[in-house]
Protein backbone atom coordinates (compact mmCIF):
# COMPACT_ATOMS: atom_id res chain seq x y z
CA UNK A 1 0.00 0.00 0.00
CA UNK A 2 2.73 2.47 0.88
CA UNK A 3 4.60 1.60 -2.10
CA UNK A 4 1.29 1.80 -4.65
CA UNK A 5 0.78 5.72 -2.81
CA UNK A 6 4.21 6.38 -3.59
CA UNK A 7 3.60 5.90 -6.82
CA UNK A 8 0.53 7.79 -7.68
CA UNK A 9 2.33 10.59 -6.13
CA UNK A 10 4.88 10.88 -8.30
CA UNK A 11 2.46 9.94 -11.12
CA UNK A 12 0.98 13.47 -10.40
CA UNK A 13 4.44 15.13 -10.23
CA UNK A 14 4.94 14.07 -13.04
CA UNK A 15 1.64 14.17 -15.33
CA UNK A 16 -0.03 17.12 -13.17
CA UNK A 17 -3.12 15.33 -13.23
CA UNK A 18 -4.86 13.73 -10.07
CA UNK A 19 -3.94 9.80 -9.72
CA UNK A 20 -6.96 7.65 -9.79
CA UNK A 21 -8.70 6.50 -6.97
CA UNK A 22 -9.08 3.16 -5.90
CA UNK A 23 -13.23 1.88 -6.18
CA UNK A 24 -13.69 1.52 -2.04
CA UNK A 25 -12.76 5.55 -1.86
CA UNK A 26 -14.49 6.88 -4.94
CA UNK A 27 -17.73 4.57 -3.24
CA UNK A 28 -16.82 6.55 0.53
CA UNK A 29 -16.70 9.54 -1.60
CA UNK A 30 -20.06 9.54 -3.40
CA UNK A 31 -22.04 8.24 -0.08
CA UNK A 32 -20.94 11.34 1.84
CA UNK A 33 -22.15 13.61 -1.66
CA UNK A 34 -25.42 11.40 -1.06
CA UNK A 35 -25.79 12.55 2.44
CA UNK A 36 -25.26 16.08 2.05
CA UNK A 37 -24.29 18.71 4.38
CA UNK A 38 -24.85 18.22 7.74
CA UNK A 39 -24.49 14.08 7.54
CA UNK A 40 -20.77 13.94 7.81
CA UNK A 41 -18.94 16.33 9.78
CA UNK A 42 -15.63 16.16 8.15
CA UNK A 43 -17.31 17.16 4.60
CA UNK A 44 -18.66 20.08 6.43
CA UNK A 45 -16.66 23.24 6.95
CA UNK A 46 -17.52 25.82 9.87
CA UNK A 47 -17.22 29.73 8.64
CA UNK A 48 -17.13 32.72 10.25
CA UNK A 49 -19.66 35.23 9.29
CA UNK A 50 -18.23 37.49 6.09
CA UNK A 51 -15.85 35.13 5.38
CA UNK A 52 -15.84 32.90 2.04
CA UNK A 53 -16.65 29.75 2.67
CA UNK A 54 -16.07 27.16 0.12
CA UNK A 55 -19.41 25.79 -1.36
CA UNK A 56 -20.15 21.69 -0.86
CA UNK A 57 -20.02 21.98 -4.25
CA UNK A 58 -16.15 22.68 -4.35
CA UNK A 59 -15.53 20.70 -2.18
CA UNK A 60 -16.96 17.29 -3.98
CA UNK A 61 -15.12 18.78 -6.93
CA UNK A 62 -12.08 18.54 -5.04
CA UNK A 63 -12.49 14.82 -4.55
CA UNK A 64 -14.34 13.86 -7.69
CA UNK A 65 -13.65 13.89 -11.00
CA UNK A 66 -15.47 17.17 -13.15
CA UNK A 67 -17.68 14.66 -14.71
CA UNK A 68 -18.58 12.54 -12.14
CA UNK A 69 -20.10 16.48 -10.62
CA UNK A 70 -21.68 17.31 -13.19
CA UNK A 71 -23.74 14.15 -13.87
CA UNK A 72 -24.22 13.35 -10.45
CA UNK A 73 -24.57 16.56 -8.69
CA UNK A 74 -27.13 18.00 -10.56
CA UNK A 75 -29.75 15.02 -9.99
CA UNK A 76 -30.58 16.10 -6.23
CA UNK A 77 -30.51 19.49 -7.20
CA UNK A 78 -33.42 19.16 -9.98
CA UNK A 79 -34.92 17.26 -8.04
CA UNK A 80 -35.18 19.97 -5.01
CA UNK A 81 -36.28 22.23 -7.79
CA UNK A 82 -39.12 20.28 -8.89
CA UNK A 83 -40.09 19.43 -5.43
CA UNK A 84 -39.86 22.67 -4.89
CA UNK A 85 -41.77 24.31 -7.76
CA UNK A 86 -43.98 21.03 -7.61
CA UNK A 87 -44.63 22.29 -3.80
CA UNK A 88 -44.95 25.86 -4.72
CA UNK A 89 -47.56 25.34 -7.38
CA UNK A 90 -49.20 22.65 -5.69
CA UNK A 91 -50.25 24.76 -2.43
CA UNK A 92 -51.12 27.41 -5.16
CA UNK A 93 -53.74 24.80 -6.78
CA UNK A 94 -54.69 22.88 -3.71
CA UNK A 95 -55.64 26.78 -2.95
CA UNK A 96 -57.09 27.85 -6.04
CA UNK A 97 -59.04 24.12 -5.84
CA UNK A 98 -60.62 24.96 -2.37
CA UNK A 99 -61.50 28.62 -3.25
CA UNK A 100 -63.15 27.46 -6.76
CA UNK A 101 -64.55 24.19 -4.77
CA UNK A 102 -65.93 27.20 -1.59
CA UNK A 103 -66.75 29.18 -4.57
CA UNK A 104 -68.78 26.55 -6.28
CA UNK A 105 -70.04 25.47 -3.28
CA UNK A 106 -71.09 28.74 -2.18
CA UNK A 107 -72.33 29.41 -5.45
CA UNK A 108 -74.96 26.80 -4.91
CA UNK A 109 -75.76 27.71 -1.73
CA UNK A 110 -76.66 31.42 -2.20
CA UNK A 111 -78.69 30.57 -5.13
CA UNK A 112 -80.88 27.77 -3.54
CA UNK A 113 -81.21 30.44 -0.57
CA UNK A 114 -81.87 33.08 -3.25
CA UNK A 115 -84.42 30.62 -4.66
CA UNK A 116 -86.06 29.94 -2.01
CA UNK A 117 -86.70 33.26 -0.49
CA UNK A 118 -87.71 34.20 -4.36
CA UNK A 119 -90.68 30.89 -3.63
CA UNK A 120 -91.59 32.41 0.01
CA UNK A 121 -91.95 35.93 -1.46
CA UNK A 122 -94.34 34.28 -4.62
CA UNK A 123 -96.18 32.27 -2.18
CA UNK A 124 -96.89 35.09 0.02
CA UNK A 125 -97.71 37.27 -2.47
CA UNK A 126 -100.01 34.80 -3.81
CA UNK A 127 -101.26 34.22 -0.37
CA UNK A 128 -102.10 37.69 -0.38
CA UNK A 129 -103.66 37.92 -3.87
CA UNK A 130 -105.70 34.94 -3.08
CA UNK A 131 -107.16 37.03 0.27
CA UNK A 132 -107.18 40.17 -1.23
CA UNK A 133 -109.82 38.42 -3.98
CA UNK A 134 -111.30 36.41 -1.30
CA UNK A 135 -112.29 39.82 0.40
CA UNK A 136 -113.26 41.65 -2.47
CA UNK A 137 -115.90 38.06 -3.59
CA UNK A 138 -116.77 37.71 -0.71
CA UNK A 139 -118.04 41.48 -0.65
CA UNK A 140 -119.44 40.89 -4.60
CA UNK A 141 -121.00 37.30 -3.88
CA UNK A 142 -122.67 38.81 -0.51
CA UNK A 143 -123.75 41.82 -2.20
CA UNK A 144 -125.45 40.12 -5.53
CA UNK A 145 -127.26 37.82 -3.33
CA UNK A 146 -128.85 40.39 -0.83
CA UNK A 147 -129.47 42.46 -3.69
CA UNK A 148 -131.35 39.71 -5.75
CA UNK A 149 -133.82 39.18 -2.83
CA UNK A 150 -134.16 42.45 -1.98
CA UNK A 151 -135.24 42.97 -5.77
CA UNK A 152 -137.53 40.45 -6.01
CA UNK A 153 -139.26 41.84 -3.04
CA UNK A 154 -139.61 45.15 -4.24
CA UNK A 155 -140.93 43.49 -7.63
CA UNK A 156 -143.76 41.46 -5.87
CA UNK A 157 -145.38 45.06 -4.83
CA UNK A 158 -146.33 45.19 -8.47
CA UNK A 159 -145.93 42.64 -9.93
CA UNK A 160 -146.14 38.77 -8.81
CA UNK A 161 -145.29 36.03 -11.24
CA UNK A 162 -142.51 33.86 -10.28
CA UNK A 163 -142.26 31.86 -12.56
CA UNK A 164 -141.73 34.14 -15.41
CA UNK A 165 -138.99 35.89 -13.38
CA UNK A 166 -137.40 32.76 -12.46
CA UNK A 167 -137.77 31.74 -16.90
CA UNK A 168 -136.30 35.39 -17.41
CA UNK A 169 -133.70 35.66 -14.96
CA UNK A 170 -132.40 31.67 -16.20
CA UNK A 171 -132.34 33.13 -19.65
CA UNK A 172 -129.56 35.20 -19.01
CA UNK A 173 -127.42 32.56 -18.41
CA UNK A 174 -126.47 32.20 -22.04
CA UNK A 175 -124.95 35.02 -21.53
CA UNK A 176 -121.93 33.12 -19.15
CA UNK A 177 -119.65 31.73 -21.98
CA UNK A 178 -119.68 35.14 -24.32
CA UNK A 179 -118.53 36.81 -21.16
CA UNK A 180 -116.27 33.82 -20.25
CA UNK A 181 -114.62 34.02 -23.69
CA UNK A 182 -114.24 37.66 -23.69
CA UNK A 183 -111.87 37.23 -20.75
CA UNK A 184 -109.89 34.77 -22.05
CA UNK A 185 -109.65 37.08 -24.87
CA UNK A 186 -108.24 39.72 -22.36
CA UNK A 187 -106.00 37.48 -20.52
CA UNK A 188 -104.38 34.85 -22.25
CA UNK A 189 -101.66 34.73 -24.13
CA UNK A 190 -102.80 32.30 -26.70
CA UNK A 191 -105.98 33.44 -27.91
CA UNK A 192 -108.57 30.79 -29.79
CA UNK A 193 -111.62 30.88 -31.70
CA UNK A 194 -115.06 30.90 -30.13
CA UNK A 195 -115.84 27.54 -31.96
CA UNK A 196 -112.31 26.08 -30.85
CA UNK A 197 -112.96 27.03 -27.59
CA UNK A 198 -116.64 25.81 -27.43
CA UNK A 199 -115.64 22.00 -28.51
CA UNK A 200 -112.93 22.00 -25.92
CA UNK A 201 -115.26 23.12 -22.93
CA UNK A 202 -117.57 20.62 -24.23
CA UNK A 203 -115.69 17.67 -23.02
CA UNK A 204 -117.70 18.33 -19.79
CA UNK A 205 -119.60 16.22 -21.68
CA UNK A 206 -117.87 13.72 -22.71
CA UNK A 207 -114.85 12.83 -25.14
CA UNK A 208 -117.34 13.29 -27.98
CA UNK A 209 -118.18 16.52 -27.15
CA UNK A 210 -121.69 17.71 -26.75
CA UNK A 211 -124.49 16.35 -29.11
CA UNK A 212 -128.31 15.84 -29.43
CA UNK A 213 -128.44 13.45 -27.49
CA UNK A 214 -126.30 14.51 -24.54
CA UNK A 215 -128.04 17.44 -24.43
CA UNK A 216 -131.37 15.79 -23.82
CA UNK A 217 -130.26 13.48 -21.82
CA UNK A 218 -127.55 15.80 -18.82
CA UNK A 219 -129.14 19.25 -19.59
CA UNK A 220 -132.47 18.49 -19.37
CA UNK A 221 -132.50 17.03 -15.39
CA UNK A 222 -130.27 20.03 -14.54
CA UNK A 223 -132.35 22.38 -15.89
CA UNK A 224 -135.22 20.59 -14.25
CA UNK A 225 -133.56 21.27 -11.06
CA UNK A 226 -132.11 24.81 -11.60
CA UNK A 227 -135.77 26.19 -12.45
CA UNK A 228 -137.15 24.62 -9.37
CA UNK A 229 -134.53 25.72 -7.07
CA UNK A 230 -135.57 29.38 -8.24
CA UNK A 231 -138.97 28.92 -8.33
CA UNK A 232 -139.44 27.49 -4.73
CA UNK A 233 -137.10 30.42 -3.56
CA UNK A 234 -138.80 33.09 -5.10
CA UNK A 235 -142.10 31.41 -3.84
CA UNK A 236 -140.67 31.68 -0.05
CA UNK A 237 -139.92 34.93 -0.49
CA UNK A 238 -143.50 35.79 -0.76
CA UNK A 239 -144.09 34.36 2.31
CA UNK A 240 -141.26 34.73 4.77
CA UNK A 241 -138.65 37.93 5.08
CA UNK A 242 -135.69 38.26 2.74
CA UNK A 243 -133.35 37.23 6.24
CA UNK A 244 -135.70 34.02 7.15
CA UNK A 245 -135.53 32.37 3.65
CA UNK A 246 -131.46 33.49 3.14
CA UNK A 247 -130.75 31.76 6.50
CA UNK A 248 -133.13 28.68 5.78
CA UNK A 249 -131.76 27.89 2.20
CA UNK A 250 -127.80 27.92 4.23
CA UNK A 251 -129.41 24.65 4.92
CA UNK A 252 -128.47 23.07 1.66
CA UNK A 253 -125.08 22.52 2.57
CA UNK A 254 -126.27 19.82 5.13
CA UNK A 255 -128.54 18.67 3.08
CA UNK A 256 -125.21 17.97 0.40
CA UNK A 257 -123.53 16.03 3.01
CA UNK A 258 -126.70 13.81 3.77
CA UNK A 259 -127.12 13.27 0.26
CA UNK A 260 -123.29 12.48 -0.45
CA UNK A 261 -122.73 10.51 2.42
CA UNK A 262 -126.19 8.21 0.86
CA UNK A 263 -125.53 8.08 -2.66
CA UNK A 264 -122.05 9.10 -3.22
CA UNK A 265 -120.70 6.96 -0.28
CA UNK A 266 -118.61 9.83 0.90
CA UNK A 267 -116.59 9.98 4.37
CA UNK A 268 -118.22 9.76 7.53
CA UNK A 269 -117.70 12.58 9.71
CA UNK A 270 -119.45 13.48 13.09
CA UNK A 271 -119.52 17.39 13.17
CA UNK A 272 -121.34 17.63 9.97
CA UNK A 273 -124.05 15.21 11.41
CA UNK A 274 -124.34 18.23 14.23
CA UNK A 275 -124.01 20.63 11.52
CA UNK A 276 -127.18 18.50 9.77
CA UNK A 277 -129.01 18.38 13.33
CA UNK A 278 -128.14 22.09 13.80
CA UNK A 279 -129.90 23.02 10.56
CA UNK A 280 -133.29 21.02 10.78
CA UNK A 281 -133.01 22.46 14.77
CA UNK A 282 -133.21 26.08 13.15
CA UNK A 283 -135.81 25.06 10.49
CA UNK A 284 -138.39 23.86 13.00
CA UNK A 285 -137.48 27.06 15.27
CA UNK A 286 -138.26 29.35 12.27
CA UNK A 287 -141.69 27.58 12.00
CA UNK A 288 -141.95 27.92 15.37
CA UNK A 289 -141.34 32.24 15.48
CA UNK A 290 -144.69 32.80 14.04
CA UNK A 291 -146.14 30.44 16.26
CA UNK A 292 -146.95 27.56 12.94
CA UNK A 293 -148.90 30.02 11.33
CA UNK A 294 -150.00 29.05 7.81
CA UNK A 295 -147.84 31.32 5.69
CA UNK A 296 -145.00 30.44 7.99
CA UNK A 297 -145.12 26.93 7.53
CA UNK A 298 -145.53 27.50 3.79
CA UNK A 299 -142.90 29.92 3.33
CA UNK A 300 -140.36 27.29 5.47
CA UNK A 301 -141.71 24.11 3.24
CA UNK A 302 -140.80 26.59 0.15
CA UNK A 303 -137.04 27.58 1.43
CA UNK A 304 -136.23 24.20 2.80
CA UNK A 305 -137.39 22.80 -0.54
CA UNK A 306 -135.31 25.30 -2.71
CA UNK A 307 -132.18 23.87 0.02
CA UNK A 308 -133.00 20.73 -1.12
CA UNK A 309 -133.28 21.10 -4.77
CA UNK A 310 -130.43 22.80 -5.18
CA UNK A 311 -128.45 19.95 -2.44
CA UNK A 312 -129.38 17.32 -5.12
CA UNK A 313 -128.60 19.21 -8.44
CA UNK A 314 -124.91 19.50 -6.71
CA UNK A 315 -124.95 15.95 -5.70
CA UNK A 316 -126.23 14.57 -9.58
CA UNK A 317 -123.40 16.86 -11.00
CA UNK A 318 -120.96 15.18 -9.22
CA UNK A 319 -122.14 12.24 -9.56
CA UNK A 320 -122.62 12.35 -13.38
CA UNK A 321 -120.46 15.31 -14.47
CA UNK A 322 -117.67 15.23 -11.91
CA UNK A 323 -115.53 18.24 -11.08
CA UNK A 324 -115.42 21.22 -13.95
CA UNK A 325 -113.06 23.89 -14.41
CA UNK A 326 -114.28 27.38 -15.31
CA UNK A 327 -114.42 27.05 -19.21
CA UNK A 328 -116.06 23.66 -18.92
CA UNK A 329 -118.32 25.78 -16.21
CA UNK A 330 -119.44 28.51 -18.06
CA UNK A 331 -120.30 26.58 -21.20
CA UNK A 332 -122.72 23.92 -18.78
CA UNK A 333 -124.74 26.89 -17.26
CA UNK A 334 -124.90 28.98 -20.41
CA UNK A 335 -126.51 25.02 -21.82
CA UNK A 336 -128.66 25.06 -19.38
CA UNK A 337 -129.99 29.31 -20.15
CA UNK A 338 -130.11 27.65 -24.21
CA UNK A 339 -132.05 23.85 -22.86
CA UNK A 340 -134.77 26.90 -20.72
CA UNK A 341 -135.15 29.59 -23.61
CA UNK A 342 -136.03 26.28 -26.00
CA UNK A 343 -138.15 23.82 -23.89
CA UNK A 344 -139.38 25.84 -21.19
CA UNK A 345 -140.69 28.66 -22.69
CA UNK A 346 -143.82 26.69 -23.10
CA UNK A 347 -144.57 27.26 -19.09
CA UNK A 348 -144.72 30.42 -18.84
CA UNK A 349 -147.39 30.68 -21.67
CA UNK A 350 -149.58 28.32 -20.76
CA UNK A 351 -149.42 29.98 -17.09
CA UNK A 352 -150.59 33.66 -18.87
CA UNK A 353 -153.41 31.69 -20.83
CA UNK A 354 -154.47 30.06 -17.81
CA UNK A 355 -154.22 33.71 -15.67
CA UNK A 356 -152.27 31.97 -13.14
CA UNK A 357 -149.24 34.47 -13.98
CA UNK A 358 -151.18 37.07 -15.56
CA UNK A 359 -150.19 40.84 -16.84
CA UNK A 360 -152.23 43.53 -18.89
CA UNK A 361 -149.06 44.08 -21.25
CA UNK A 362 -145.56 43.84 -22.10
CA UNK A 363 -145.21 47.29 -21.75
CA UNK A 364 -146.83 47.33 -18.03
CA UNK A 365 -144.00 44.98 -16.87
CA UNK A 366 -141.43 46.52 -14.68
CA UNK A 367 -138.09 45.82 -16.83
CA UNK A 368 -135.99 47.70 -14.47
CA UNK A 369 -136.92 45.13 -11.89
CA UNK A 370 -136.10 42.16 -13.71
CA UNK A 371 -133.27 42.74 -15.35
CA UNK A 372 -131.82 43.86 -12.57
CA UNK A 373 -132.78 40.87 -10.79
CA UNK A 374 -131.36 38.50 -13.66
CA UNK A 375 -128.23 40.84 -13.94
CA UNK A 376 -127.29 40.36 -10.31
CA UNK A 377 -128.34 36.19 -10.54
CA UNK A 378 -125.99 36.16 -13.11
CA UNK A 379 -123.25 38.09 -11.71
CA UNK A 380 -123.69 35.66 -8.55
CA UNK A 381 -123.32 32.52 -10.42
CA UNK A 382 -120.15 34.30 -12.32
CA UNK A 383 -118.67 35.00 -9.30
CA UNK A 384 -119.15 31.53 -7.52
CA UNK A 385 -117.44 29.52 -10.32
CA UNK A 386 -114.28 32.76 -10.65
CA UNK A 387 -113.82 32.57 -6.93
CA UNK A 388 -113.12 29.13 -7.47
CA UNK A 389 -110.22 29.74 -9.47
CA UNK A 390 -109.32 32.93 -8.47
CA UNK A 391 -109.22 32.31 -4.42
CA UNK A 392 -110.26 29.65 -2.06
CA UNK A 393 -113.88 27.88 -2.50
CA UNK A 394 -114.01 28.23 1.07
CA UNK A 395 -114.62 32.12 0.90
CA UNK A 396 -117.13 31.37 -1.69
CA UNK A 397 -119.64 29.68 1.11
CA UNK A 398 -118.50 32.87 3.56
CA UNK A 399 -119.72 35.13 1.11
CA UNK A 400 -123.11 33.11 0.90
CA UNK A 401 -123.67 32.98 4.71
CA UNK A 402 -122.89 36.79 5.44
CA UNK A 403 -126.19 37.18 3.17
CA UNK A 404 -128.06 36.36 6.07
CA UNK A 405 -126.50 39.56 8.12
CA UNK A 406 -126.50 41.15 5.17
CA UNK A 407 -130.53 40.63 4.34
CA UNK A 408 -131.25 41.32 8.30
CA UNK A 409 -129.77 44.91 8.01
CA UNK A 410 -131.95 45.74 4.54
CA UNK A 411 -134.72 44.27 6.52
CA UNK A 412 -134.14 46.26 9.91
CA UNK A 413 -134.02 49.50 7.92
CA UNK A 414 -137.68 48.87 5.85
CA UNK A 415 -138.59 47.92 9.17
CA UNK A 416 -139.71 44.48 7.81
CA UNK A 417 -139.13 42.25 10.37
CA UNK A 418 -139.58 42.11 13.90
CA UNK A 419 -136.93 39.76 15.43
CA UNK A 420 -137.71 37.90 18.70
CA UNK A 421 -135.59 35.59 20.29
CA UNK A 422 -136.38 32.60 18.72
CA UNK A 423 -136.21 33.63 15.20
CA UNK A 424 -132.64 35.15 16.43
CA UNK A 425 -131.85 32.02 17.51
CA UNK A 426 -132.24 29.65 14.92
CA UNK A 427 -130.57 32.31 12.81
CA UNK A 428 -127.88 31.72 14.14
CA UNK A 429 -127.93 28.13 14.81
CA UNK A 430 -128.55 27.43 11.36
CA UNK A 431 -125.70 29.75 10.02
CA UNK A 432 -123.06 28.15 12.80
CA UNK A 433 -124.49 24.87 11.19
CA UNK A 434 -123.39 26.33 7.64
CA UNK A 435 -119.90 27.15 8.85
CA UNK A 436 -119.38 23.67 10.64
CA UNK A 437 -120.10 22.15 7.40
CA UNK A 438 -117.22 24.27 6.03
CA UNK A 439 -114.84 22.24 8.10
CA UNK A 440 -111.99 20.06 5.75
CA UNK A 441 -112.44 16.20 6.60
CA UNK A 442 -109.01 16.45 8.28
CA UNK A 443 -110.21 18.79 10.27
CA UNK A 444 -109.42 17.28 13.53
CA UNK A 445 -105.68 15.86 12.07
CA UNK A 446 -104.96 19.49 11.95
CA UNK A 447 -106.24 20.35 15.15
CA UNK A 448 -104.44 17.52 16.92
CA UNK A 449 -101.03 19.25 14.86
CA UNK A 450 -101.63 22.73 15.98
CA UNK A 451 -102.37 21.81 19.71
CA UNK A 452 -98.94 19.81 19.24
CA UNK A 453 -97.37 22.94 18.02
CA UNK A 454 -98.27 25.17 20.59
CA UNK A 455 -97.26 22.50 23.35
CA UNK A 456 -93.71 22.50 22.27
CA UNK A 457 -93.34 25.96 21.45
CA UNK A 458 -94.43 26.81 25.36
CA UNK A 459 -91.85 24.36 26.08
CA UNK A 460 -89.33 25.85 24.11
CA UNK A 461 -90.43 28.80 25.84
CA UNK A 462 -90.13 27.43 28.96
CA UNK A 463 -86.51 25.98 28.83
CA UNK A 464 -85.33 29.87 27.59
CA UNK A 465 -86.75 31.20 30.49
CA UNK A 466 -85.25 28.59 32.76
CA UNK A 467 -81.43 28.97 30.58
CA UNK A 468 -81.77 32.64 30.45
CA UNK A 469 -80.83 32.84 34.58
CA UNK A 470 -77.92 31.01 34.50
CA UNK A 471 -76.63 33.31 31.50
CA UNK A 472 -76.99 36.12 33.65
CA UNK A 473 -75.07 35.02 36.49
CA UNK A 474 -72.40 33.82 34.36
CA UNK A 475 -72.15 37.71 33.36
CA UNK A 476 -72.63 38.98 36.53
CA UNK A 477 -69.51 36.50 37.76
CA UNK A 478 -67.24 37.62 34.88
CA UNK A 479 -67.71 41.17 35.08
CA UNK A 480 -66.62 40.50 39.00
CA UNK A 481 -63.72 38.96 38.10
CA UNK A 482 -64.39 35.39 39.32
CA UNK A 483 -64.13 32.48 37.07
CA UNK A 484 -67.41 30.71 36.80
CA UNK A 485 -67.20 26.70 35.68
CA UNK A 486 -69.06 26.28 32.08
CA UNK A 487 -71.99 24.19 32.47
CA UNK A 488 -71.33 20.72 30.52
Amino acid sequence: MILSSVLNRKRERVSGLPAPRSLETVAALWAEAQKGPGTSRSSVTRCKPGANCPSSHSSISRQLSPLSVTEDSSAPILELQSRGSSGVCGHRAERQNRSGDDGTQAHPENGSQENRIKARCLSCTSVVLKAVWGLLIILSVSSSWVGTTQIVKITYKNFYCPFFMTWFSTNWNIMFFPVYYSGHLATAQEKQSPMKKFRECSRIFGEDGLTLKLFLKRTAPFSILWTLTNYLYLLALKKLTATDVSALFCCNKAFVFLLSWIVLKDRFMGVRIVAAIMAITGIVMMAYADNFHADSIIGVAFAVGSASTSALYKVLFKMFLGSANFGEAAHFVSTLGFFNLVFISFTPVILYFTKVEHWSSFAALPWGCLCGMAGLWLAFNILVNVGVVLTYPILISIGTVLSVPGNAAVDLLKQEVIFNVVRLAATIIICIGFLLMLLPEEWDEITLRFINSLKEKKSEEHVEDITDPSVHLRSRSRANGTVSIPLA
